[in-house]
């Protein structure tokens, strides 16, 4: 069931209608060639939602990879950021996959109403987690990665916080898009976890927040040569050093302490890292769930979104949602994985 905005929402989501429908095969080429390559007229399309990123072919070399910038998301200003990061990390020989500069060096082309940015194709499969080598090798490298990231603070970049991630979410899905027959169990379960959430953030001393991927899930590493390759920086943000572990843990929760153990043997050897972050990884873990839900919200005009997760906005979607944000309510009364 679906409340009459998002019904409309998705009436407007029309290829007619949303910025990135400009974006067709004979506009990509000019834009790639408009930055000073010869395509030889081959554009695959990728998996990628925020932004539309496409494999193009290249006369007489390897196929690039072209990332179109979702309009008035990021400032020129964040996205320097965000490659001048992946610059810090590469000079440092950290497997990232780096965007390519010009001759003049920028690495932030317009075309059109796009920013677009090119980068190396580089091939990879998924790390295997369940593996304990690579779990200490991954521990290694965010170690490294770290120890970089908290050198300065972004200046243009966000955090993430409850504010951002947790209350702003929840209010605009209570507005727009929870359905009417859920929508006092959502607010009342709603305002319990950010309040828990935020008396967890509130009796830490103290929260060092430093440069991060933001984003960091298999699906943003490419493994090859026994390392992974960190990719897709577009959700680096400041965070705790325990955002861009988290994502890395599945299972019960010993099989988790014991992936910890893993990443943090690794980990340790170049960082240092803070056990008492370990108390915010159900907090971050909550904060994702609500702004994913929110993100797919405000994404519901683009027509990729409705085509790629049909399951969104369903009464059993909704219902799904909110049992699970009931388990986290839970799992945010229990005490933090101990490792030491």
């Amino acid at each position: 069931m679906r409340n009459d905005l998002s019904m409309t929402l998705t009436a407007m989501s029309s290829p007619d209608t949303h910025p990135f429908s400009s974006l067709e095969p004979n506009f990509i080429l000019q834009a790639i060639e408009s930055s000073g390559y010869a395509c030889d007229g081959r554009v695959l399309t990728l998996n990628s939602y925020e932004n539309r990123v496409y494999q193009v072919g290249i006369e007489d070399g390897d196929p690039l990879i072209a990332k179109f910038y979702r309009p008035n998301r990021w400032t020129t200003e964040q996205i320097q950021e965000e490659h001048d990061f992946c610059f810090e990390l590469a000079d440092a020989e950290l497997p990232v996959v780096a965007p390519l500069r010009n001759a003049d060096g920028e690495t932030i082309f317009n075309f059109g109403e796009f920013r677009l940015s090119l980068f190396p194709r580089k091939g990879g499969r998924a790390p295997e987690l369940d593996n304990q080598d690579n779990l200490y090798v991954l521990g290694r490298f965010l170690g490294r990665m770290h120890l970089i990231g908290a050198s300065e603070p972004f200046k243009f970049r966000p955090s993430i916080d409850s504010k951002t991630y947790g209350h702003d979410s929840v209010t605009y899905i209570s507005e727009y898009f929870i359905p009417a027959e859920l929508k006092q169990a959502y607010q009342s379960l709603t305002k319990d976890l950010l309040q828990r959430i935020d008396s967890i953030i509130a009796e830490m001393d103290s929260v060092r927040v430093i440069r991060v991927h933001g984003d960091c899930h298999i699906g943003n590493m490419l493994w090859r040569d026994d390392a992974p390759h960190f990719i897709d920086f577009d959700d680096c943000r400041m965070a705790p050093a325990v955002q861009d572990i988290w994502m890395l843990l599945s299972g019960s929760r010993d099989e988790q302490r014991s992936q910890l153990i893993d990443i943090l043997d690794g980990y340790n050897e170049f960082g240092e890292f803070n056990p008492n972050e370990l108390s915010l990884i159900a907090v971050l873990r909550t904060l994702r769930m609500l702004h994913f839900s929110a993100w797919l919200a405000r994404r519901w005009d683009d027509p990729a979104f409705p085509h790629g997760f049909p399951w969104f906005n369903t009464s059993q979607y909704w219902e799904s949602h909110v049992l699970n944000l009931r388990e986290q309510l839970f799992e945010l009364q229990e005490p933090a994985i101990e490792i030491y």
